[in-house]
């Protein structure tokens, strides 16, 4: 019977699927999701078939297993296929007793069993994905009652509660991936597919790319769990530069990004970024001072950036919580690249603290934890404090000059600090020029890249040579 249901081709067995209902009663006790025959049937292809091996790979880890004999066995097959070994009855009944867990595992004759529940390995990966099912759902109850436990017993702060319920929630769509931990040749697999994906990209950036060549040349682009700072004195231009950033992921290479603004309106970024796109000055779309070419040259810029996977939130009194929140649902709906916070020290933590510094330190931990939980970068904009406003404007801003937290330094994989010289001396020789000075970076070099300012247009350019 059960070769029959299962030897049919993959709409059928999506009907005898969709057909069984889960009854979380047996015997008068709650029992978990789960299903037997699924993991069976998995486990039987991936014992018939190599390729089965992988494909079941892609779908579930060990842990996603119900039953624990279910997940030794996966583990040996996996250790096999990780050695180029053959993944059949015999040699994982030998790695199961070389392991000592043969008999944990059910035995050899259970082995065989679970080949002749399914004639056929085409359809492993069909049942991997009910067993992946299965096991979110397991995960789901847990949080749930995890996060209700939490509720009742009332023990710590409201919004600490809040956003480790969000994370844990989000988790539990996002438990699928890789081990949490590997060993150090994991890792160095790991490392040599990066190399030779970077070899065959032939020098192209890894990572978001700015678009400000030089500062390409020297990151890769902007890369997954990064935490990236831009900080700069008021009015020098910090979120000029960040919109750029954004502007060139979302509209030239088509990436994901959302701009959660504390100080500007949507309607404030969406001109800056038309007169940017459209080098119509922003002073006239303020004013409403543009002629008919130049609303025929915003209509035919408009329909090439109107789709753009641009996200924009300026939300008022936005606290770090709803921040994460809003990120892990974007992530989860859509293949999100890259979120710019501008800015830091607008920030609010919802709930109250000893100092202000405290709170930033705060906020740099979280948006780095942020960055790394859902493996994209994130750009946050900061002040620096009035210690950088000594000496004059000429003088370049330091690392050191970050304002209300050390930490910053310290939680931050990038730092960019943005300087113009002569600022507000239109006839200074480099009244035109401002130094992107890439104060730190954790896995690169650093250094000062020099960029055109193009204010009345609000955006930074590359220098022509």
């Amino acid at each position: 019977m059960a070769a029959n249901q299962f030897g049919g081709d993959r709409a059928a067995d999506a009907r005898s699927y969709d057909a069984r209902s889960y009854d979380p009663m047996r015997n008068g006790e709650r029992v978990l999701p789960n299903d037997m025959l699924a993991e069976q049937s998995t486990l039987g292809g991936m014992l018939l078939s190599q390729e089965a091996v992988a494909e079941v790979f892609e779908e579930v880890r060990g842990r996603d297993f119900y039953a624990p004999k279910h997940e030794l066995i996966y583990d040996a097959l996996l250790a096999l296929y990780s050695r180029g070994e053959p993944t059949d009855v015999i040699t994982v009944t030998d790695e199961l007793v070389k392991n000592g867990k043969l008999v944990q595992a059910g035995g050899a004759d259970y082995l065989h069993t679970l080949t002749s529940i399914v004639p056929t390995a085409a359809n492993a990966g069909f049942y991997a994905r009910i067993v992946a099912e299965k096991a979110t759902l397991r995960r789901l109850v847990e949080v749930g009652t995890k996060i209700a436990q939490s509720g009742y017993q009332n023990e710590g702060d409201v919004i600490d509660l809040v956003n480790q319920a969000q994370a844990d929630i989000y988790n539990v769509v996002s438990a699928g991936g890789g081990e949490d931990v590997a060993d150090l040749s994991i890792a160095i697999d790991d490392a040599v597919r990066e190399i030779e994906a970077a070899q065959s990209r032939g020098g192209e950036i890894v990572g978001v790319p700015t678009g400000f060549i030089e500062l390409d040349a020297m990151t890769h682009g902007l890369h997954s769990g990064q935490l990236v700072l831009i900080a700069a004195r008021p009015a020098v231009g910090k979120s000029t530069l960040a919109l750029d950033i954004a502007r060139h992921a979302a509209i030239r290479n088509r990436q994901t990004t959302v701009v959660f603004s504390l100080e500007m309106t949507r309607a404030e970024i969406a001109m800056r970024m038309i007169s940017a796109e459209t080098s119509i000055p922003l002073q006239n779309l303020r004013k409403g001072t543009i002629n008919d070419s130049d609303w025929a040259k915003f209509a035919q810029v408009r329909s090439q950036i109107n789709d753009a996977p641009l996200y924009i939130d300026d939300s008022p009194n936005m606290t770090l919580v709803e921040i994460r929140a809003k990120c892990r649902r974007l992530a989860q709906r859509m293949d999100l690249k890259l979120i710019v916070i501008d800015y830091l020290q607008l920030m609010s933590s919802g709930k109250k603290v000893e100092s202000r510094q405290q709170e930033v330190s705060e906020f740099s931990r979280a948006l780095k934890l942020l960055a790394k939980e859902l493996k994209i970068p994130v750009i946050a904009l900061s002040q620096l404090n009035r210690q950088s406003e000594q000496g004059g404007s000429n003088k370049k801003p330091e690392i050191s000059q970050l304002r209300e937290s050390g930490s910053l330094e310290q939680d931050a994989d990038v730092v960019m600090l943005l300087h113009r010289e002569g600022l507000g001396e239109p006839n200074h020789p480099r009244a035109g020029e401002a130094d992107l000075i890439l104060a730190k970076q954790r896995n690169g070099p650093t250094g000062t890249v020099i960029v055109a300012f193009q204010g009345m247009y609000s955006r930074f350019m590359n220098m022509k040579k």
